[in-house]
């Protein structure tokens, strides 16, 4: 069996070994830890020329990416599909603008180095939150930087802005068959990107946030697939990007297609939110846009 295959079915058995009671949560990992030495001959070691050429060839030297994109987003029995366009200024902030009937903008999610700010301009609505205050965000582990890594699709650590030659010696890499795993654990935090051994490019980050086991309800895994590589200012860059989002009690599914890819730098890198807007919860944000 491919090593990428052995690293999706572990993704994908994740949230029943978590949900279950703690000492059945121990021999779960035991016998996965057997299956997994039995299977991997290499043992964990660091290749830094390996993560020197990830890090290089993921590189966008780009200072904004611009693209037309098509959003898709699933939630339990609900689904939507919308047009619209994605903007980025690197280290400053990256933004999904999402039209109705193709031309009226229905929403604007906006992440910079400070907050997230979701707005739905169909209603008049937003939320502006520091991260820590956005569940999902806070228990994977996310900010600015590692949302910017994920949609530039780079590595990252925590609390990391560049990564230096002494922050890549905390990772690891399995390699079998031309993939190669790169992981690192931080806290009750798992990080792991699936990459071509080849070329460097990466096919898929997983992150885990692994609470104690009374904390159980706060589980959360972020899975983001990267596909369609085209080049970019002479670089590969993934143009369709499946991301799942997954909690102990609910998962959300989006889609990112992105079409015509530019450099486009004349436009403006902060949203005003005019005082007609009102203020809202993030489950009341989701509950209008999943009406559209």
């Amino acid at each position: 069996m491919r090593l990428s295959s052995i690293f999706k079915i572990a993704v994908l058995a994740m949230p029943l070994m978590l949900a279950s009671c703690g000492s059945k949560k121990k021999a779960l990992e035991k016998q996965q830890e057997k299956a997994a030495s039995e299977t991997v001959s290499k043992e964990i070691v660091e290749y830094a020329d390996f993560l020197e050429k990830v890090k290089e060839s993921t590189k966008c030297n780009a200072k904004f990416i611009t693209s037309k994109v098509k959003f898709s987003v699933e939630m339990g029995n609900q689904d939507i599909t919308l047009t619209g366009n994605l903007k980025m200024k690197r280290d400053d902030v990256i933004r999904l603008q999402l039209m109705a009937f193709g031309f009226v903008e229905a929403a604007r999610i906006e992440f910079t180095k400070e907050y997230v700010l979701i707005m739905d301009r169909i209603n008049k609505q937003y939320l502006m939150a520091p991260y820590i205050q956005i569940d999902f965000l806070r228990n994977s582990g996310l900010n600015f930087n590692s949302l910017q890594a994920l949609f530039w699709s780079e590595l990252f650590q925590p609390n990391r802005t560049a990564l230096t030659d002494k922050d890549m010696e905390n990772f690891n890499v399995f390699t079998d068959s031309g993939d190669a795993i790169i992981s690192m654990e931080s806290g009750n935090m798992s990080y792991s990107w699936l990459t071509s051994e080849d070329d460097g490019h990466i096919k898929m980050a997983n992150i885990i946030y692994k609470p104690r086991v009374e904390a159980e309800k706060d589980y959360t895994q972020l899975n983001w697939d990267y596909l369609d590589f085209q080049m970019l200012d002479k670089k590969k860059f993934p143009t369709d990007m499946n991301i799942s989002v997954t909690t102990a009690n609910k998962e959300i599914k989006v889609g990112l297609k992105l079409n015509y890819l530019g450099n486009d730098s004349e436009w403006e890198t902060r949203t005003e939110v005019s005082n007609k807007y009102r203020e809202v919860t993030v489950d009341e944000i989701l509950k209008r846009f999943m009406s559209l």
